[in-house]
């Protein structure tokens, strides 16, 4: 009986001791935020690399999700003779759930796990160490322009994601299913509500894209250097991030209402 429960003990003090060098390396990040040098040019380019790439995935990818959901929502609501409600169904589930959380997730697998990769090869290469040479601080250099830009870039994306969602859902429910297209906008305007939901959705976005963007820069930046480390790196990011957002995902929905 020893063996289990030590086990068990050894291994929630490294997830407890993990969460708090994430933590710490958190609080670094956010230190750096107000010292200068402002590091405005690297923070455009991660902009660049993070956010404007990412933006033909996550429209196309809404398109498919509204369309899906359209398709969905009209062959329940029909049922039940209540089609009329399919944009009030479509543009709740988007902005309120759907929006920010596969946003986060989609950029987690293609931003983030790059993050990681990128600053992780860093790592291999010693090029951190240079910088520590140099006397600049790498976690202001690279790690900071980074996680600002993902927490920068994640909201947008996210209104990208819905709004292609939302023309998804019209383009199935009124284009292809007969749905007259007036009912299905004053049905998605009347429900909505701009301050708990539009905002909501932007506070969730905001938060995932923090997140996101602190996971991502500590795998790399904690990555043993050499190869596997970074492969380890870039795949626990993905990992590690997904089940963060679906987490926090529930815990502001239940403390927020948001």
């Amino acid at each position: 009986m020893a063996n289990p429960i030590s086990e068990l003990g050894r291994q929630t003090l490294e997830m407890l001791s993990s969460f708090g060098r994430v933590t710490l390396f958190a609080g670094d990040v956010a230190r750096n935020l107000f010292r200068p040098p402002v590091r405005f040019g690297r923070t455009l380019e991660a902009i660049y690399d993070l956010g404007v790439l990412s933006v033909v995935l996550i429209a196309t990818s809404g398109f498919a999700v509204g369309a899906v959901l359209g398709l969905q929502g009209y062959t329940t609501l029909v049922r039940f003779g209540a089609e009329e409600s399919l944009g009030a169904v479509v543009g709740l589930s988007l902005i309120r759930e759907l929006g920010p959380v596969l946003t986060g997730l989609l950029v987690t697998g293609r931003a983030g796990s790059s993050v990681a990769a990128e600053i992780g090869t860093m790592v291999a290469t010693e090029q951190l160490d240079g910088l520590r040479m140099m006397s600049v601080n790498p976690v202001h250099f690279v790690a900071l322009p980074k996680a600002l830009a993902m927490t920068l870039v994640m909201p947008l994306l996210s209104a990208i994601f819905t709004v292609c969602a939302i023309f998804g859902g019209y383009v199935v429910g009124v284009e292809l299913l007969g749905l007259d297209g007036g009912t299905y906008l004053a049905s998605l305007e009347t429900s909505v509500d701009f301050r708990e939901d539009v905002v909501g959705s932007i506070l969730k976005a905001v938060i995932f894209g923090a997140l996101v963007g602190i996971i991502s820069t500590y795998r790399g930046y904690s990555s043993e250097p050499n190869a596997a480390g970074v492969s380890r790196a870039t795949t626990s990011t993905v990992v590690i991030a997904s089940v963060t957002i679906l987490f926090s995902d529930y815990f502001i929905t239940a403390l927020w209402g948001v």
